[in-house]
């Protein structure tokens, strides 16, 4: 009885979490926000019910690690990797780094002042997990885009998710003003580009030669192996997932290269496409999960803590400010680009990241939660109040 309530109540949640996803392109409301809404709504109903129900918050690491990965690989997948796309690769790059890196500042910088004694390592370890785009919500918030528009969010939040993990881990867990960790960091981000680039086509190859009826659950398995491996290392992992989306994903434009043509390209294609369907259905799912149990694990007072929503408020304007100074300057169009910062997933698992030693008391999860929920409403009325843009764009504007 319990075990058929159980599949009846998730299918459910499915079920309307993947109507959220229809009809968010309709009422421009990002999917994540329903969901979130709707974990809550399920966690009120069980307490009213008393219902009794394990914790589940050892799985939300689980569930946004698995997310992340599937979430980068579905947009790098998509992506089109030529000599037309250089400028928007540059302006994305520039676009997820530097804001990231003055707002971290900044907020370290306020952080000390607010706590005395507090050193600017410490600091900063927990300013840059709230300085952070979120790939998880950016991508799937902007299908309706202009093809321009949806290929700039999906390299900016790519790319400011992977600096985000490696300023982490080199602020983490080296001492900042030592020449050796530097060095380190920069010998560590080379090792990752080479492991990646042989295991993309190991997999490649596997992918094309494997002839069982099962082959995409063994090179799922190794793509999440991979990571795993290398983030236990210390590693910036995410570049694997990148690397591996875009080499697949553009095998066409890859052919001129003699050794590509050894993989059998023509007939890589169509696997590949079959996989990109497969990865697509699994992103929908994992995200899915992750978003109703993050909803589900929030605790109304935590929503609801003026100790933490003027940090929140205060973080997200400086957020803005900055965005928009560097969109002038880099000359790109302001909306509704601009208010597509959106926290989420990958904030969390640096928060949770965070060591007990490190941690200091106003950025606790109340502060995330409020971050994540502000800025996605944030992007939500910017984009519900922006013109629909029917055709692709190949430049951008300074507006």
């Amino acid at each position: 009885m319990m075990t058929s309530t159980i599949i009846i109540t998730l299918c459910i949640l499915l079920l309307i979490a993947y109507v959220f996803d229809l009809t968010s392109s309709k009422t421009r409301i990002p999917s994540v926000i329903l969901l979130l809404l709707l974990g809550w709504i399920v966690r009120q109903l069980s307490t009213v019910l008393h219902i009794r129900i394990p914790d589940l918050s050892g799985l939300l690491p689980l569930f946004g690690t698995v997310g992340l990965i599937l979430i980068v690989l579905e947009g790098s997948l998509e992506l089109e990797l030529n000599r037309s796309k250089i400028g928007v690769i540059k302006k994305a790059s520039i676009a997820a780094l530097l804001p990231m890196l003055a707002l971290a500042v900044l907020l370290a910088y306020a952080f000390q002042y607010f706590q005395e004694g507090l050193s600017f390592r410490d600091a900063l370890t927990n300013a840059v997990p709230l300085c952070v785009i979120s790939s998880s919500i950016a991508i799937p918030s902007v299908k309706y885009l202009s093809s321009y528009n949806r290929e700039f969010i999906t390299y900016e939040s790519s790319l400011s998710d992977i600096f985000g993990v490696v300023l982490f881990n080199f602020v983490a867990l080296n001492e900042l003003g030592e020449m050796h960790s530097a060095w380190t960091s920069v010998l560590q981000l080379l090792l990752m580009i080479a492991v990646s680039f042989a295991a993309t086509v190991l997999l490649a190859f596997l992918l094309g030669r494997i002839d069982h009826h099962i082959k995409f659950v063994p090179i799922i398995l190794l793509v999440l192996l991979i990571y795993a491996i290398a983030k236990l290392y210390h590693l910036p992992s995410l570049i694997f997932i990148l690397i591996l989306g875009l080499f697949l994903g553009n095998l066409d434009e890859l052919k001129r290269f003699n050794w590509v043509n050894k993989l059998r390209p023509d007939e890589l294609n169509t696997e590949v496409h079959k996989f990109k369907d497969l990865i697509t259905e699994a992103t929908f799912l994992v995200r899915t999960v992750f978003f109703l149990l993050f909803g589900y694990l929030i605790e109304t007072s935590e929503v609801l803590n003026t100790d933490t929503l003027l940090w929140a408020i205060g973080i997200l304007s400086a957020a803005l400010l900055i965005r928009a100074l560097q969109f002038r300057l880099s000359g790109l169009k302001l909306f509704p680009m601009l208010f597509i910062i959106p926290r989420g997933l990958i904030n969390v698992l640096l928060f949770l990241s965070i060591v007990p030693v490190q941690q200091i008391p106003f950025v606790n999860k109340s502060l995330v939660l409020q971050l994540v929920l502000l800025s996605t409403m944030v992007m939500m009325l910017g984009l519900m109040f922006s013109k629909k843009e029917e055709e692709p764009t190949t430049t951008v504007s300074g507006n």
